[in-house]
């Protein structure tokens, strides 16, 4: 019998296998020019395709919490069936007509699959280590922010045409789903022998999850609508200013953006195992809404300031992502943390659905810095929280 890779060798293949299988999540994004021209696409009809993803993750989230699926089954093999299929229903993009209803339905699936790939790999993470859980997991949501960014760079590569994007991002996905299952589950790995759903209620009963969650929700408020649209959004800034090729640009920036923010998790979860995972989390919140702010009122400005606030912006916007989930860890049992962390991810997804879809609505009726600096409210609310949660862990 072939003996389980050891902890290093087993979490470089599970940070390989979630960037692949992330990769899908913005390829409809990463394309939606093409398919806006290809399609005549509405504003609404963008909102929903690029929301479809997120729906689809919500209604297998909380079909993956409620039964207890991570918890209860081997996690690489959930994760693997799911890179499959998600891989499979990506490839719809190329099969239907732009923005219709066969087109968001194949988003959905894909959303709905990649719930297993997320929260399950948190699964797998944290149950490698307890005291080095902010780095562990900082170093899958850097995983999971550069296959986020992945179709942004594969559609430099792909150029005139966006089919090869979509083909590459399933690919990736389908490399993902192999790799996973050649990983091993660390001696934190805790299998529940039989679900309660009134373990759920945990998430708020307990009050260091409780507080996790909440500021998770504010950092999701900002995340996902800003990966959606700030190549959308910095277009039309360039344009605006008299740049001469907006959207190639553009293009560059949002996945150098996304990459940025994966990088910055890295030293940014072995610093919250020194300093607290709260204070980093607050930190980053901190600094992302103040970028959000200031790139409302630099757009349409010089091209330099704008691109430069909108890198700093992705840099800040993502690290405090592994640290919520790393807190919901920390605070659950360990035989219900895979089932609480994937409520909290389904909680916080629930809320990108409003966001993204409502995104392209306020900027056409207000202006995209209007729409820039409502992004700042949610990092807000979730300074708020972890403030609440640094005094709870002084008491």
């Amino acid at each position: 019998m072939t003996p389980s890779p050891g902890r290093t060798a087993s979490l470089v293949l599970l940070l390989i296998a979630e960037f692949g299988a992330m990769a899908l999540w913005f390829t409809s994004s990463a394309v939606l020019p093409e398919l806006t021209r290809l399609g005549g696409l509405s504003a609404w009809q963008q909102g929903v395709l690029s929301m479809g993803v997120q729906i689809g993750f919500v209604l297998g989230a909380v079909a993956l919490a409620v039964h207890g699926t991570a918890d209860r089954y081997d996690p690489r093999r959930v994760f693997a069936l799911s890179a499959l299929v998600a891989a499979l229903a990506n490839l719809t993009l190329i099969w239907t007509v732009p923005g219709g209803a066969a087109q968001i339905l194949g988003r959905i699936v894909t959303g709905a699959c990649l719930a297993g790939v997320y929260p399950v790999g948190m699964k797998i993470a944290v149950g490698w280590t307890l005291r080095r859980r902010g780095l562990v997991v900082g170093l899958l949501i850097a995983a999971l922010a550069f296959g986020s960014a992945a179709p942004h760079g594969l559609a430099l590569i792909g150029g005139a045409d966006w089919r090869v994007t979509v083909v590459l991002a399933s690919l990736m996905a389908l490399a993902g789903s192999g790799l996973i299952l050649l990983t091993g589950l660390g001696p934190h790995h805790a299998r529940a022998p039989r679900f309660r759903p009134a373990a759920l209620l945990l998430i708020w009963q307990l009050k260091p999850v409780r507080y996790a969650t909440l500021g998770y929700l504010g950092h999701m408020w900002e995340l996902y609508a800003f990966w959606a649209w700030i190549g959308t959004a910095l277009t039309l800034s360039l344009a605006q200013s008299g740049h001469p090729d907006p959207e190639g640009l553009a293009r560059l920036v949002t996945f150098l953006t996304i990459s940025a923010g994966a990088a910055l998790c890295i030293p940014a979860g072995a610093l919250a195992d020194r300093i607290g995972k709260a204070r980093v989390a607050g930190g980053a919140l901190a600094l992302s809404g103040t970028m959000a702010l200031a790139s409302a009122l630099a757009f349409g400005g010089p091209p330099g300031v704008m691109v430069t606030l909108v890198l700093l912006w992705g840099m800040f916007v993502v690290p405090d992502s592994a640290q919520f989930s790393a807190l919901v860890a920390d605070g659950a049992p360990p035989e219900w943390a895979g089932s609480l962390i994937t409520l909290q991810t389904a909680l916080g997804f629930l809320l990108t659905t409003f966001t993204i879809q409502v995104t392209p609505v306020l900027a056409q009726a207000f202006g995209w810095p209007w729409t820039l600096a409502l992004f700042g409210i949610g990092p807000l609310f979730g300074v708020a929280a972890m403030r609440r949660l640094i005094l709870l862990a002084r008491d």
